[in-house]
């Protein structure tokens, strides 16, 4: 259930989590094709990826936990998020834990982060924004569709890339997390994503077709029996002052079925003023 108070008010000059995180290191329920035996074909394969959003609704929500993965100028930083999302309402929330500096230390908050159809909330996210506010990003005008903005992808938009996908391969049955699970891998198109995406979705996926200099993601995927989604690792790349950062984000769910209440921030309590890296 999500609690929505707000659904206006826009932090200004927003500075994409990942990318600030980088120059801060730098400088210091049905089985279907799912479970399909060993020697599938493309075809199915392709069926059982592009269709597990829709067992994800079926399975209503889950637990979640995330990383992103950045390389830029030999230094690799990883950012982490837990928490939980809800695929039928498209809302959930992450505790982000950003990386330690250069010099060891840690000297970041972790940000909370609450998702909604079309917005990002954030909160202890960067220099000059007050302890008690929070800033709101329309991801419809994000160049990447927050696919990489907050450090997390949005989980209801990491699945959504998967109705995009094209050259898919079966590469086995394994076990994660104790769990029997089949591996496919392929690319997905973000414009064909984006034009099947859930309404929900569209206009971030839409916003990130545009701003990708590639449209083509390479992906490897687990689901199980069900055909739900298990794990997701995304591979993308995108301009940080003139260099390319090479970005790696897992999505990983389990624990289906739990409750997922989301409170959003009313007005009072949205910072309207410049959000500093």
């Amino acid at each position: 259930m999500v609690v929505q108070r707000q659904r206006h008010g826009r932090g200004r000059g927003v500075v994409a989590v990942a990318a600030a995180v980088v120059a801060a290191v730098t400088a210091g329920g049905c089985s279907g094709p799912a479970g399909a035996s060993p020697g599938v074909d493309a075809r199915a394969a392709r069926a059982a990826v592009s269709q597990a959003p829709d067992a994800l609704v079926r399975a209503g929500t889950s637990e979640v936990r995330t990383s992103m993965e950045m390389a830029t100028g030999g230094t690799r930083v990883t950012i982490r998020g837990e928490g939980a999302y809800d695929f039928v309402g498209r809302h959930g929330r992450l505790k982000v834990v950003l990386p330690k500096d250069a010099a060891g230390a840690s000297g970041h908050r972790p940000i909370t982060e609450l998702f909604a159809p079309g917005a990002l909330y954030m909160k202890n996210r960067g220099a000059g924004v007050p302890a008690d506010k929070w800033v709101r990003v329309d991801t419809t005008t994000l160049a990447d569709g927050n696919l990489v903005t907050g450090g997390a992808t949005d989980p209801a938009a990491a699945v959504e890339l998967l109705r995009g996908a094209g050259q898919v391969t079966y590469v086995g049955e394994e076990e994660l997390a104790g769990v029997p699970v089949i591996h496919y891998r392929g690319v997905t198109d973000l414009g064909r994503a984006a034009r099947a995406a859930s309404p929900q979705v569209r206009g971030a996926l839409a916003a990130a077709a545009k701003g990708f200099t590639e449209d083509a993601v390479p992906f490897d995927v687990y689901l199980d029996r069900e055909g739900r989604l298990r794990k997701v690792r995304h591979r993308f790349s995108f301009a940080n002052q003139g260099r390319t950062v090479a970005v790696a984000s897992t999505t990983l769910l389990y624990g289906f079925g739990v409750p997922v209440v989301v409170e959003l921030p009313p007005r009072k309590d949205i910072y309207a003023g410049k959000v500093k890296a």
